[in-house]
């Protein structure tokens, strides 16, 4: 693995609610609608099934929807995208409002359960989104994408098996990472190997992104 070290952090913006959020993220009065709409839809089915714990729906704006908004400036041309795990939409719906009415852009919400399936289809369906709902395994389909991402999915060894098609098809990898970063690459090499650089996160003083690119096997002597 070669780890190059990661950039000057920026100084992060502080999100508190919806105008912070629309200046730290750039969003116009379209994009900031169908987020608040997404919001309240979350919201609304979260009541009749678990797709999040009672503080994400607390911490919408400052947490998560930050913390997913904060990929595309890591890569702004990218039109093409492969949300791993998309469960509740994190960063996945976040990362579709926010490309909408870009011609070209496509969000792919890999899921494995249906019935957070019907949730992300309701969603795409109410904002007419340019996302696709795919239900099965992050592994199994046959996409061509220019970034995978996924938050909270699985550690880094497992979440790299999960990306090693999109990564072998040309994709780089995003992934939204917390503290155990370190521990988690020092596994990771004992089965892969990978070029990498982290970037702290704006949402979170203890997040960090990883950048990965050039993923193979390790050859088992």
């Amino acid at each position: 693995m070669s780890v190059a070290p990661a950039p000057a952090p920026p100084d992060p913006a502080p999100v508190t609610g919806t105008a912070s959020f629309a200046a730290a993220v750039g969003a116009g009065p379209q994009a900031m609608a169908d987020l608040e709409a997404f919001r309240l839809l979350l919201a609304e089915w979260n009541e009749r099934m678990n797709l999040v714990g009672p503080s994400a729906l607390a911490e919408f704006w400052p947490r998560h929807a930050y913390d997913s908004a904060q990929l595309l400036a890591h890569a702004p041309t990218a039109l093409r995208w492969a949300d791993l795990g998309a469960g509740a939409g994190f960063p996945g719906l976040v990362l579709a409002i926010l490309l909408k009415g870009r011609s070209g852009a496509t969000v792919y919400l890999v899921e494995t359960t249906q019935k957070r399936c019907r949730f992300l289809q309701a969603v795409v369906d109410a904002l007419n989104l340019p996302a696709v709902v795919c239900n099965g395994r992050a592994e199994s389909q046959v996409l061509k994408v220019d970034i995978v991402t996924a938050r909270a999915l699985a550690p880094l060894d497992r979440l790299l098996g999960y990306s090693e098609p999109y990564l072998k098809r040309g994709a780089t990898g995003l992934f939204l990472k917390g503290q155990d970063i370190g521990s988690e690459l020092t596994e990771a090499t004992k089965c892969w190997k990978f070029d990498a650089f982290t970037t702290p996160s704006l949402s979170h003083p203890q997040g960090r992104i990883l950048t990965v690119k050039g993923l193979s096997r390790v050859r088992k002597v």
